[in-house]
Order: structure tokens, then sequence, then C-alpha cells
């Protein structure tokens, strides 16, 4: 466990291009925090500062290589914060949003080759007439970054949606690093979806960023139905984080039932051993997220909350030496309890420590996504309904 760090001073400066108050918190180690061992790395001292405010659920956020963010919010619409500081709305199309719930406006993420092709994809609720879905939306935006047009649409549809409540709509997306666009779906709160191999529901998917097909080397790539070529992973509840390690790995996160949030080494094939399928077609919640008497080859968690659960969420791995002794370490944003935590993980994926990071405990209320930027900063958008994205850059 790294030593407890304290917030030293707060200051507010205004932004006057954006209009918005930016408020600035310097956070250096505590007086008391003993000398690092000769030789070992100090953990990271940081800047926190809001850089965006008065939004509604900013649900995921992307820097693009000029420094430029984009992000969306779970009600509808998109945003850039330019590298000036003024935070404008994207032009786009959202007349087919559905928003319901858990449900809506939900991932969003950079295409690999975005320097090239202008191109980013969104998770997001979908209604046509009585028919609503989830769909995959493949956009373009401009140079000017003042709108985004659909080129893929959708890239891939009919992923599951709980039409009653939006419950467990998932959504985030993510590029591994062989250029496939992962996919978390949530189960939509039914019973038989996580196992069911003819569902996109509960699951990891793999897929072609180009087609919105079955990416190459899928487990189950050979399968006569087209759906279940898409699965990389199954048995899964309401996965709302993926991330991806510098060595390929990829973990994904979520969100326990009254216990047991877990984040898991994402493996081809697996079964992650969540099934309520319950007496009657009820959705049973008593049960495990990892049932191993059940399924005994079920892949175990790398990490869980336990007897209760904290709703983790979006996650990424601080990389760069910027970061001192974090670097490597995976964060993971939590909404119910309300903090940042830090996991650290050896080479196989097994956990070897936990801290939560106590400048974000209680002090933001909810987070919802946590996001290594291209400047190397780290990104937290809150999600309490008048909220902030706020920026985390380390200090020399």
């Amino acid at each position: 466990m790294s030593a407890i760090r304290r917030h030293t001073r707060t200051t507010f400066a205004t932004v006057a291009a954006a209009g918005v108050l930016a408020a600035v918190v310097q956070v250096a180690p505590a007086a008391a925090a003993p000398a690092a061992m000769p030789g070992a790395l100090a953990a990271p001292t940081f800047t926190i500062t809001e850089i965006a405010t008065g939004l509604n659920l900013p649900w995921d956020v992307a820097q693009t290589p000029n420094g430029t963010l984009i992000f969306d919010e779970r009600s509808g619409g998109l945003s850039v914060r330019r590298v000036n500081g003024t935070v404008a709305s994207l032009t786009a199309d959202f007349s087919d949003l559905y928003t319901i719930g858990e449900t809506g406006l939900m991932g969003l993420v950079l295409d690999p080759n975005f320097t090239g092709n202008r191109r980013f994809y969104t998770c997001q609720g979908h209604q046509a007439g009585s028919d609503k879905e989830i769909q995959i939306i493949a956009w373009t935006v401009n140079a000017a970054y003042t709108k985004a047009t659909r080129v893929a649409d959708p890239l891939l549809g009919n992923l599951p949606v709980n039409t009653d409540s939006g419950r467990h709509g998932g959504c985030r997306l993510r590029f591994d690093l062989t250029g496939a666009l992962l996919v978390s779906t949530g189960d939509t709160a039914t019973g038989t979806v996580p196992q069911d191999l003819n569902s996109l529901g509960g699951k990891i998917l793999r897929i072609d960023p180009d087609t919105g097909g079955p990416a190459a080397g899928n487990p189950y790539i050979g399968d006569s139905n087209p759906r279940t070529r898409l699965i990389f992973n199954y048995g899964h509840r309401n996965p709302q984080g993926l991330a991806i390690r510098p060595s390929g790995q990829t973990f994904n996160v979520e969100h326990g039932s009254y216990r047991d949030d877990e984040v898991n080494l994402v493996l081809a094939g697996r079964n992650y051993g969540w099934d309520p399928d319950g007496a009657g077609g009820t959705y049973d919640e008593s049960v495990p997220m990892t049932d191993l008497e059940k399924f005994p080859n079920a892949k175990p968690a790398s990490w869980t909350s336990g007897p209760t659960t904290d709703a983790t969420s979006g996650a990424t791995f601080l990389v760069g030496p910027q970061w001192k002794s974090w670097n490597g370490s995976l964060v993971v944003a939590q909404l119910q309890g309300e903090s940042l935590l830090r996991l650290t993980f050896d080479g196989r994926g097994r956990l070897t420590s936990e801290e939560l990071i106590p400048e974000f405990t209680g002090t933001y209320g909810r987070l919802r996504t946590a996001q290594l930027g291209t400047d190397g900063s780290l990104y937290i958008t809150t999600s309490n309904g008048d909220d902030v994205i706020l920026k985390v850059t380390p200090r020399p």
C-alpha cells in the first residue's frame, strides 16, 4: 500500500473561453509520509482539475491525438473539449436514441487509425417505431470538431435491451491490440441470457470494426449461427468496463448483484459463471457471480469486492513513467463506492495489491469512467446528475 496523500490547497480559476469554472486541486504527499526505500519509485503526486461541468451523466470519454476530448452523455449528445479549454456540442443525429434507465448513449471509443479516418464508435439504445435494441454505430467527425456523421448505421445491431427498465444495458467499447473492437454487453436482467450462446447479451463480443462481423480468431467463428461467431466469452452480468494492458491482456469490470463486483481477465471461449436463470423464468440474483459448483471450469475473477458491492464501472491502465510506482496499475471507477480503486496484477493476471485512492473517496460522488488520455493524464467522469469531467495530471 502506498503512503496516504492529502489535499494541500484548493484554488479556482475561470476558463473564460469556455465559460465554466475549473476547480484545481493540488495533491502532495502527507507531511508524515515515510520516505521511499532507496531505489524504489515513489507514489505519484497529481493535480485534479474540473475541465467540464454542468453535464448530465457523461458516460465515456476519449482523447484524440491532438488533445481534443470527445465525450458523450447517456441521455444523448456528443461534445468536445478543445485544446484551448472551450467545451462545445457536436452536431449529430440522435433522433433514434432510446434512453431508459441504465440504457442510452453509453460506450465511446476512437478508431486506432483516427488520425487517418476520423472515425469513432458509440454503443447506444435505438428505437424505430415499436422496435427497440442496442446498436454499435460508427461515426466520423470533421476536422473542425463541429459535426459527427454516421458512416455505419449500425455497424452491429440487434443487441438485446430491457424495454421495461433499461436495466443491464452494458456497454463498453475498446480496441484490443489486434485491432478488433471489443464490446461488453449486459444481460438485460434476463435469467437465460448470460449462458445462451445464441444471445449477444451478457457477453464480451469481438468484432471487425469495418464490417461488424466476427473478428478473425474468435472461438466460435465456425459456428452455424452468425451471432454466436461474434462472441469472445460469456456468462457475464453487466460488464461496464474494458481495459487493455500494454502486454495485450484485456480485463473487464462488471457490477455484482448485492455482492461480488468483479474484475476478470478476458480469455477466449471461457464461461465466467453467471447464471441467474431461476425457477419459473425468474431472475435469481442470489446465485454466485461466478458459480464454480454449477460450472467447475468457469473462469474465477481476478478480483472481487466480496460480500458487498461498490458498483465498479469504467477502468483503464495507468501507463508511463509520470505515474511512478503506479505505472502499470489498473484504476477502476466506482459508482456506489464513490471512489477510485487501484489494482495491480502479475503477468498471469493474478491480483497482487489493491487500495482505494483517498483523494477521490466521497469527494466527487459517483464515478463512472476512468480513461487514460493520449497526453498521459487520467480523465474521470462523474455520474451524479450534475456532473463533471476530471483531469488528473501527474506532477514531476
